[in-house]
């Protein structure tokens, strides 16, 4: 695990503090022109402005040498002064949050905690500082009529040196209005048009770190733009476009994913199956020789968050179908024994989730996106016009789930047509991926073939999920069974879920029978 024991890695991503941040940075107005600040009090719920002093701000923040961390939208800094002084790592969230993870001022060093909360962004390479900002803030609180806090007002001067390049300083000043934990995001919108209207436009730069960097370090200044040459609208430019979107999610889940946050693992796992499918389905646009070990290893790292989450999946299946049960046909000790047969299987599916993540393979996996996203492996034909070379890539998805789900249908009902089902199921989903990527291009027929295949989809998947259940049913009650207790129970949720898994198999055929008419539009015939 890159030198961690699995249980301090754990320990240590749980130690740290987590809270959403909602802010937004503007141009300072003169000192000697503040007079329209009494303004925002028309702002609806703003009954007063009440200044708190100032504060004197000292941050040093952490980055690789080539700025992985800033360029991936974050920040990681050791702060002294005002009330939050610690370490914070702030993670992009969508609009104007931030998610802000904090850490005490234990040392000069940077804390584990957030070190493996950067993995994905630094790739294992080593974290130094690269910038100090220093910040004289005068502060101002936005108060409701009793007096609480709405948002914070902070007119600050900034200083920043690099740390990377010898005498290069910049200085300017910034007005930042931050949202109170909790806020109406609204209200910036409110505030942000008193604002204009004296005035007051948005900061050239969303963060001090980024602006720091800009004008202090000429790394950032020096770009290249890896879809230089690629023909805009083109098929290699559709899908650049839906593999970038996944590389940055896959790279902004990994935190989560470390911290156990809700879902998260299910979005990062589902993420990897779709940029696996996409790089599939589109060969004649990417090379293969360069995309192939990529889905080697994307379909490896679905499979190991995939513990953790079947097992998430199964235990709260088998939960809700006890709770629903009437009371007086629950016999035996059902919900001690479901809840002792899911205590070491979720310890090992978290397990296998943090060994992955902690792997040399995955970050690998992540070196090797990055260089797919900075040099685009293209074929000739990312040239062509999507209408013939993502339509064509379409129709052979379409094509492969045609004959998994015939070859399933047509079976006698059993463990083998079950099975069939389960792989026909794959295809769908890896229809419905490809169609994703293609309906920025092609628009509202794809859309719709997209859609009836998620149906699909998610039709088989609710078969193959009581195909599992049962499967894990009928082992626990050969345990109860072996230990005495009434098996009873366990043989009526057997039932229910061969029921439920049978209606499923029983509805596929006609969900099926939409696709076809979807996928023989005439906007997508060969």
């Amino acid at each position: 695990m890159c030198g961690f024991e699995l249980r301090e890695y754990a320990n240590a991503i749980c130690m740290a503090h987590s809270t959403r941040e909602t802010e937004r940075k503007y141009v300072a107005p003169a000192a000697d022109d503040l007079g329209w600040l009494s303004d925002l009090t028309r702002v609806a719920g703003v009954a007063s402005l009440a200044g708190r002093g100032v504060q004197e701000l000292d941050a040093v923040y952490y980055d690789t040498d080539d700025l992985r961390i800033v360029r991936s939208r974050a920040s990681l800094r050791r702060r002294t002064g005002g009330t939050d002084a610690g370490w914070h790592l702030k993670l992009p969230l969508s609009g104007d949050s931030r998610e802000e993870i904090r850490a005490p001022l234990s040392s000069v060093d940077v804390p584990d905690e957030l070190r493996q909360l950067t993995l994905s962004r630094t790739r294992g390479a080593a974290l130094r500082p690269v910038v100090r900002i220093r910040s004289t803030r005068s502060l101002n609180h936005l108060l409701d009529a009793d007096g609480d806090v709405l948002a914070e007002l902070s007119m600050d001067t900034v200083n920043a040196d690099s740390l990377l390049d010898d005498d290069r300083h910049a200085t300017w000043n910034e007005m930042e209005i931050e949202l109170a934990e909790g806020g109406d995001p609204a209200l910036l919108d409110d505030i942000e048009k008193v604002l204009r209207e004296n005035g007051v436009d948005r900061a050239p730069s969303p963060s001090k770190v980024l602006r720091a960097i800009e004008e202090t370090t000429p790394l950032l200044r020096r770009k290249t733009d890896p879809r230089a040459g690629i023909t805009p609208g083109s098929a290699g430019d559709h899908v650049l476009t839906y593999v970038d979107g996944l590389v940055r999610a896959l790279t902004d889940l990994d935190p989560a994913v470390r911290r156990a946050a809700p879902d998260a693992v299910h979005r990062m796992r589902t993420t990897a199956r779709r940029l696996r499918g996409c790089l599939r389905t589109y060969r004649s646009v990417l090379d293969r020789e360069i995309t192939d070990p990529i889905r080697k290893d994307l379909r490896w790292l679905a499979r190991e968050l995939g513990a953790e989450r079947d097992q998430e999946v199964l235990r709260e299946r088998l939960t809700s179908g006890i709770q629903e049960l009437p009371v007086e046909l629950v016999l035996g000790p059902v919900g001690a024994r479901l809840q002792a047969w899911d205590a070491g299987r979720r310890a090992d599916g978290r397990r296998r989730t943090l060994d992955a993540l902690a792997s040399a393979r995955y970050l690998k996996l992540l070196e090797r996106l990055k260089r797919l996203a900075d040099a685009p492996p293209l074929h000739a034909k990312a040239a062509g016009k999507p209408k013939k070379v993502m339509v064509k890539a379409l129709l052979k998805e379409y094509d492969r789930l045609t004959r998994r789900m015939d070859r399933a249908l047509d079976m006698p009902a059993g463990a083998e047509r079950d099975a069939s089902i389960h792989h026909a199921r794959k295809a769908a989903k890896r229809l419905r991926y490809a169609a994703e990527a293609a309906q920025p291009a092609l628009g509202k027929p794809v859309r719709r073939l997209g859609k009836r295949a998620k149906v699909v989809q998610q039709v088989s998947g609710a078969h193959h999920d009581g195909v599992v259940a049962c499967g894990t049913l009928r082992a626990l009650a050969i345990s109860a069974h072996a230990a005495g207790e009434a098996g009873f129970t366990w043989g009526l949720l057997y039932g229910q879920e061969r029921s439920a898994a049978g209606a499923r198999e029983r509805e596929l055929p006609e969900v099926w029978a939409r696709v076809p008419a979807a996928a023989r539009h005439k906007s997508l015939r060969r």
